[in-house]
């Protein structure tokens, strides 16, 4: 009997990092683990961390029709199947991901977001929440500047906080026009970036 997991944390928490570890770690001693991406940063069928490392991965695209990929996953004989970037995944994708846990045994490991920068779950996660066999928050926590913990994965596009725009927009947490910045609740909601007081 397979299981489906969700691994949640914000920006910079070292989900990918943690999937790209478990991948590892399974296929020293097998050879049926899978690796897919919703969206790498990278942009090019690879899951990334920002710590350095990498492994190629199936990109998936968000909304279609996970059938084809299934089919080779069970052609191929996985087993296990690690996923990156899960929060891009539509609603009816991770109803067929639990559809392979349910029926063909595979052991699915999502990681992902849980929340956009307007701190609105992805539907994708959504879904992995109500009906994942078990949701764990990462254990390594980013802090905001402040020293909380960072519970928000703020939007900051030419230094200000920005509260609109696309929920799908692939980024790193770096410095650049746009760019994301983890803050606890209280300093999101106040937009400030840094104790000098810059408030967006």
């Amino acid at each position: 009997m397979g299981e489906l997991t969700f691994t949640y944390g914000t920006m910079a928490a070292g989900k990918s990092t943690l999937a790209l570890q478990l991948c590892w770690q399974l296929r020293q001693t097998r050879s049926d683990v899978a690796l897919w991406t919703f969206g790498d940063r990278s942009d090019a069928g690879m899951v990334t961390s920002r710590i350095g490392i990498e492994a190629h991965a199936d990109a998936i695209v968000p909304g279609e029709d996970l059938t084809v990929h299934i089919r080779r996953l069970l052609d191929e004989g996985d087993n296990i199947l690690v996923i990156d970037e899960a929060q891009f995944a539509s609603v009816e994708q991770v109803d067929q991901l639990a559809e392979l846990v349910d029926e063909h045994g595979l052991d699915v490991h999502a990681f992902g977001l849980s929340a956009d920068f307007l701190l609105n779950v992805f539907p994708g996660s959504a879904r992995l929440f109500a009906i994942a066999d078990r949701a764990q928050e990462l254990p390594l926590a980013t802090t905001c500047w402040c020293g909380q913990k960072g519970r928000c994965n703020a939007r900051v596009i030419n230094g200000a906080i920005t509260r609109e725009g696309s929920q799908f927009l692939t980024g790193d947490v770096s410095h650049g026009v746009i760019h994301y910045q983890v803050l606890c609740r209280k300093h999101y909601r106040l937009g400030q970036l840094g104790p000098e007081g810059d408030e967006a």
